[in-house]
């Protein structure tokens, strides 16, 4: 009987090249319209979104990876890519694989890999509560290089959910996490976000350049895998003085902003 390490590896080999079935082409797309911040779970959060309404089966995004500054000991920056099962997030099943500043998780101000998932709308913790890692180069958690892109992709395989990272299969959430019940995501987005203890934060989102800047952070290459509909962002920013949004298309946008500072 093969071992449970050749398994994991004949795992993840499968899941790699599954991954390399054709995605969607693109369409152009104006950029959405601005709504209100949020405040909850004890932080107040601000996001410039991509957002599309599909059924798909997994998608892929690639990412600038920045160190953002202003970052509160309690508070974090990120950008990352989300997968639910609906859009109500008091009920969802989520999936979600990105980069963050957070130093209460990471015990540092670089950038880090991460993975989460909900479960029924409940929160669970990053990197781990189930995530099987099944790769020795790549762990969720480690440290990224600020300056750089990476490519970060969920794909459920075999009733389980794969994460990727720069096309590495790194590990999964295992169906049996939403007893078998989260096999399609019907809500698929792509986000910077900061969060942090007021509304006016201080925090960067992305490098710190407002997306309607030069050089500002971005989101860009985004693809479908499974789903019958093109890629289609549609693309908006909670408090646009603070964080905005420029060059949006159907795949790719740019984000970012100084903070209220």
């Amino acid at each position: 009987m093969p071992s449970r390490k050749s398994r994991g590896a004949r795992r993840s080999r499968i899941a790699a090249a599954i991954l390399s079935a054709a995605a969607t082409s693109a369409v152009v797309l104006p950029a959405g319209s601005a709504h209100a911040s949020t405040c909850w779970f004890g932080s107040c959060f601000s996001y410039v979104t991509g957002r599309q309404y599909a059924a798909a089966t997994g998608a892929s995004v690639t990412m600038y990876q920045a160190d953002p500054g202003g970052v509160a000991s309690n508070g974090h920056s990120l950008q990352e890519l989300a997968l639910q099962s609906t859009n109500d997030t008091t009920t969802a099943n989520t999936i979600e694989i990105g980069w963050t500043v957070d130093p209460g998780v990471n015990g540092d101000y670089q950038p880090h890999l991460f993975v989460y998932h909900w479960v029924n709308g409940q929160a669970t913790c990053y990197n781990g509560c189930g995530f099987v890692s099944t790769s020795s180069t790549v762990q969720p958690g480690m440290a990224l290089a600020p300056g750089t892109t990476g490519t970060f992709t969920l794909y459920n395989y075999g009733g389980d959910w794969w994460a990727y990272y720069n096309d590495v299969p790194f590990g999964y959430f295992p169906g049996s996490l939403w007893n078998g019940a989260f096999t399609t995501a019907y809500s698929i987005s792509s986000f910077g976000e900061v969060a942090a203890s007021s509304q006016n934060s201080c925090t960067e989102m992305g490098d710190g350049a407002y997306g309607t800047s030069a050089g500002s952070s971005s989101i860009s290459g985004f693809q479908l895998y499974g789903s019958s509909s093109a890629p289609q962002f549609t693309v908006t920013a909670t408090d646009p003085s603070y964080y905005n949004y420029g060059s949006a298309t159907a795949t790719s946008f740019q984000l970012g902003g100084p903070g209220a500072c």
